[in-house]
């Protein structure tokens, strides 16, 4: 009995054409995850470079059952106004207080402010929930 080859001998007729499909595919699929990393990072940098005002809440005071002591760092571009809001919670979760901050256009760069919050109960937590430029201004 004679043995019968399932395989064609090796690197005698090229590739094969699952060989090539695959090489295909791969090209493919890195052209598409380039672009799809090209369009993150444009998005990405849009967005950054777009905002106005960006705040971060430092940190957090609570003076007494009424009153919160917040210090709030402002980023902004020179001509930028806005309005950055604060909010106070309770134990529960509840909202105890909440507090809109102007943010006036006053040179540019980074601001450190103290900002009071008047609450109706004690507050266990504050957070910054956002900032918001004006539509007039300029960017």
């Amino acid at each position: 009995m004679t043995a019968v080859r399932q395989d064609l001998p090796e690197g005698r007729y090229g590739r094969s054409a699952d060989e090539r499909a695959d090489r295909k595919l791969k090209i493919v699929g890195a052209v598409l995850g380039a672009g799809l990393l090209a369009m993150t990072g444009w998005f990405g940098y849009d967005y950054v470079t777009a905002q106005r005002i960006s705040a971060e809440l430092i940190k957090f005071d609570t003076v007494s059952d009424s009153e919160v002591k917040v210090h709030l760092e402002v980023r902004k571009k020179a001509d930028a106004t806005g309005t950055c809001t604060l909010r106070s919670l309770a134990e529960d979760g509840a909202e105890v207080g909440r507090r809109d901050v102007r943010i006036e256009a006053s040179g540019g760069g980074r601001i450190d402010e103290i900002y009071t919050v008047r609450t109706t109960s004690r507050a266990t937590s504050t957070e910054l929930t956002g900032c918001t430029a004006d539509s007039g201004s300029a960017g």
